[in-house]
């Protein structure tokens, strides 16, 4: 039986990537997101791989609305959750002597809070699961700092201790806790940021979803998974 997939930050990018590499598999992927019109374009684009799709506007930040798009999902997909991707993040440069309480809640919120509160709503569904996984999406900045990314560095810190953490509580419940750890990936996280790196260097959001696919394939990927270059 293909797995049953949850993916926030689900309708561009890393997420619309994981999401059609499961789809391909037959999987009933549900995609999260606030914006609902690239969610619906993806929905289709599931459906068109051998998947079946369902949208679900949420906004990760705010408890309600992950209650809500959770339980959609359950109702989608047979009251259970085999995989779930932590994915929906946001980022910003800014030096630190520029930085505002706004600018900083604003990344935690997203990036850090977010996980939280799906991993609150979902994980008790994820327990009836023959293999039940939970894919925390860090970046490289959760292992390395870089000047001008304070906010973003602590949030991606703190989603890779949260992940240790979570990864003890639920072995007993035998969910897997994977934290991933890719370098810069083209998308549109970085429109409009001035950053260092071109775009012909950066790892394509496919990539990352091979990786992830494989991990869950394989009962003996690391908890700890860096992507590089194929």
């Amino acid at each position: 039986m293909a797995p049953r997939v949850f993916v926030t930050g689900g309708g561009r990018g890393i997420g619309r990537a994981i999401a059609l590499r499961f789809a391909r598999e037959g999987s009933k992927v549900v995609v999260a997101a606030r914006t609902s019109s690239q969610l619906e374009s993806v929905v289709d684009e599931i459906n068109a791989a051998g998947g079946q799709g369902l949208a679900a506007n949420m906004n990760v930040a705010d408890h309600g609305s992950v209650e809500a798009a959770v339980w959609r999902a359950i109702e989608f997909m047979d009251n259970g959750i085999d995989v779930l991707v932590n994915n929906a993040g946001v980022f910003n440069v800014k030096p630190f002597s520029k930085m505002r309480p706004a600018d900083w809640d604003f990344i935690q919120e997203v990036n850090l809070k977010g996980p939280f509160l799906v991993c609150l709503e979902a994980l008790d569904y994820m327990e009836d699961s023959e293999k039940a996984h939970v894919f925390n999406i860090s970046s490289t900045a959760g292992k390395q700092g870089f000047a001008g990314s304070t906010a973003y560095c602590a949030s991606k810190y703190g989603l890779r201790g949260f992940s240790d953490a979570l990864r003890l509580e639920v072995a007993e419940d035998d969910i897997r806790v994977t934290t991933v750890y890719p370098p810069a990936v083209d998308t549109t996280i970085f429109d409009g940021v001035d950053v260092d790196i071109p775009k012909s260097e950066m790892l394509s959001p496919e990539r990352v979803a091979d990786a992830i696919y494989d991990a869950y394939m394989d009962p003996n990927s690391p908890d700890d998974l860096d992507v590089g270059p194929a």
